[in-house]
């Protein structure tokens, strides 16, 4: 796998297909930045992707095994497309199960029988030999105890950034991920920190939130404004942290967008 830099996205996939002197249809590339020429030259940015050859064999075995994938993607009519990253967004069912878990009485099955920080402990150990062998260049992941039923996974590391993904899919499918195995063998909840991003999210969101706050304070009732998956989490447990005598909920709109509205119970 390979990081490559230049100026537009042509060139890149050129320097990429030269580099591993083969085709560009032969290559698996993630665009990681698009290039953009900024303002008055200012705040210019070149186009950055990842490429990787998915096979190690010649080029023209490569070649061979995409047409056969092609072919059999054709065929297979009925079967509905790989889910793409947008859909990992942890959706309201997820959460309000997760919501669930909140409460010590509501808990099911069996957990060990550990301490906080020794679960940490654990769980540190076991999700380093997870990512040692991965091609980002990221330092050794740091678990810690956020509170008695949290733990805080950070990721850091040169290419820590990568990890989040473009609109952050990654950071979510990540999250997704982690907070089924650590809540199902330890029942702890997740909070992950990739490169600061999740410090980030909660700054902005809290600035957001000011007016919001002030319409609630004045009329009783308020809704934000559309937010994407991660956002409208953030949005949703620092409202509810402001307002628990409110009823405070995440709604959609017809075409998938999700809002918070914030009313009076007996409104609902």
């Amino acid at each position: 796998m390979k990081k490559i830099e230049a100026p537009t996205l042509e060139q890149a996939y050129a320097e990429a297909a030269a580099a591993f002197g083969c085709s560009v249809t032969a290559l698996q590339v993630e665009i990681v930045q698009f290039p953009s020429s900024g303002v008055l030259g200012f705040f210019k940015k070149s186009a950055i992707i990842v490429a990787n050859l998915p096979y190690t064999a010649s080029v023209e075995e490569a070649v061979e095994e995409e047409e056969i994938f092609d072919r059999q993607n054709d065929e297979i009519t009925h079967e509905p497309s790989f889910t793409e990253p947008e859909e990992l967004v942890l959706g309201d069912e997820f959460y309000e199960q997760a919501d669930d878990f909140e409460e010590p009485s509501e808990m099911e099955g069996d957990y060990y029988e550990i301490s906080a920080q020794e679960c940490a402990d654990e769980v540190k150990e076991q999700i380093n030999i997870l990512f040692k062998d991965i091609c980002f260049d990221i330092n050794n992941v740091e678990v810690s105890v956020y509170d008695e039923n949290t733990l805080l996974v950070e990721f850091t590391g040169a290419d820590a950034a990568l990890m989040i993904g473009k609109e952050g899919y990654r950071y979510k499918a990540l999250s997704y991920m982690l907070f089924n195995w650590i809540n199902a063998v330890y029942g702890m909840q997740l909070r992950l920190e990739i490169a600061e991003f999740l410090k980030n999210q909660e700054e902005s969101i809290s600035r957001y939130l000011i007016n919001v706050c002030e319409i609630i304070d004045q009329e009783g009732r308020a809704q934000t404004k559309v937010l994407d998956g991660v956002l409208v989490q953030i949005a949703l447990k620092q409202l509810r942290d402001r307002y628990p005598d409110r009823y405070v909920a995440i709604r959609s709109t017809r075409d998938g967008g999700k809002f918070i509205i914030i009313n009076s119970y007996h409104e609902y």
